[in-house]
């Protein structure tokens, strides 16, 4: 079974009423969304079918214009507020908050590599038209090799991973013009027929984010949208190489949205269904009352309320950064990308220990599949191995015990 209209409600009437305008409207408007998606997250999970329906919410929901500019119809909103959102509505769907996510950041990376005048013009259309944007930039394959054709740059190559591609309006995609080392990003319309979705993510978790591969095959761009280039030379500064911690802060907040829906969930469970043990020294009228399982999901709890305060640390490092975005140091940048890496491992040791431990605070019974406690293990499993974690580990150890910082590169 899909996410249907109905499911979601009567479209775009169900938002009726005036946008979000602070903070903590947009936090309840995230919360509301994934209140819808938890309803029936572990069917479309089983099914796999491509997130149509599920992107029109986040549409019609304004979530995508979270962070576009107030006078074009968006929110106006900072990260801090588009981190906490992604948190919310990974709790009620693992796939969206990641498919959210991702679009926050390509939503973004106009801001980090393109002119002024570019992100002028981007962020206003696609906060008019309310564009979800998907990426294909996967730096372990090979990159896409570009030609020049007269004023037009030509894209050819293949990628496998595409998050978000197959049901985006736009796809940034990067590449290497043939012959030299300048790397260019751009951004494509999606429904073009130099774009071909291979259909081929068969995962384990992070079932619903369309992450399979895609083959690029003539897409031509003019050489104005090449990001942040002038008389085709790009002009570099130190923000330009943000984009890589600030998409691992975004992994760090979904994997923590993804920990706390099921650590909730798993406590719906036993207060509702879970049976004390009756063959215990001292049996208990009802499980909530087993010393064992508060210890358990007190243990639990801690590690999350841990893990969230090193993400907020993270999160508050890359407000100072944006405050001042053209005059960023290298040293601010790599401290900033330290701490993410931090937030990153506590995020996922905290996720994976509550995603495998809320099972010996349910019971045998919750390992039904209709129950579906399976699928927070499932999705943060999947995507924590996106970079092996043994090297943020790494990271932090150099710069505690010699003071050296990451240097930039498409993991750091």
């Amino acid at each position: 079974m899909t996410l249907t209209s109905s499911a979601l409600g009567s479209g775009a009437s169900a938002w009726s009423g005036p946008a979000p305008r602070t903070p903590q409207e947009w936090l309840q408007r995230a919360e509301a969304v994934a209140a819808q998606l938890a309803i029936d997250a572990v069917r479309r999970d089983r099914v796999g079918a491509s997130p149509v329906a599920e992107v029109r919410l986040l549409k019609e929901s304004g979530l995508v214009t979270l962070l576009g500019p107030v006078a074009h119809g968006g929110g106006g909103q900072d990260w801090t507020t588009a981190f906490q959102v992604i948190r919310r509505v990974a709790a009620g769907d693992g796939s969206i908050g990641q498919l959210l996510g991702y679009h926050y950041l390509w939503f973004w990376a106009v801001r980090l590599v393109g002119t002024p005048e570019q992100i002028a013009a981007v962020e206003e259309q696609a906060t008019r038209e309310r564009w979800f944007f998907g990426g294909a930039v996967n730096p372990r394959d090979a990159d896409l090799v570009i030609t020049e054709e007269g004023d037009e740059l030509v894209f050819n190559g293949r990628k496998s991973f595409s998050t978000g591609g197959r049901v985006s309006d736009v796809i940034v995609l990067e590449g290497v013009i043939a012959g030299t080392e300048k790397h260019v990003f751009a951004i494509v319309p999606t429904q073009q027929p130099g774009l071909r979705f291979l259909d081929d993510w068969d995962n384990l978790g992070m079932r619903l984010t369309e992450s399979g591969g895609v083959e690029i095959s003539g897409v031509r761009v003019p050489w104005a949208a090449a990001a942040g280039y002038l008389d085709r030379e790009f002009q570099p500064r130190v923000y330009n190489t943000l984009n890589v911690p600030l998409i691992q802060l975004v992994f760090t907040n979904f994997y923590l949205g993804i920990a706390h829906g099921a650590l909730r969930t798993a406590a719906t469970y036993t207060r509702e269904r879970t049976r004390a043990w009756p063959y215990a020294n001292d049996v208990k009228q009802a499980a909530s009352e087993e010393f064992y399982v508060a210890e358990i999901y007190g243990a639990l709890q801690v590690k999350l309320w841990s893990a969230e305060a090193l993400a907020e640390r993270a999160a508050g490092l890359i407000e100072q950064i944006n405050a001042h975005a053209d005059d960023v140091t290298e040293a601010e940048r790599g401290e900033a990308a330290v701490v993410i890496a931090a937030a990153k491992v506590a995020a996922i040791d905290a996720g994976l220990e509550i995603g495998n431990r809320v099972f010996d605070v349910t019971g045998a019974r919750a390992t039904a599949s209709s129950v579906g406690l399976d699928i927070y293990w499932r999705n943060l499993r999947t995507h924590s191995l996106h970079d092996p974690v043994a090297h943020k580990v790494a990271e932090v150890g150099r710069y505690a015990f010699l003071g050296e910082l990451p240097e930039p590169s498409w993991y750091t």
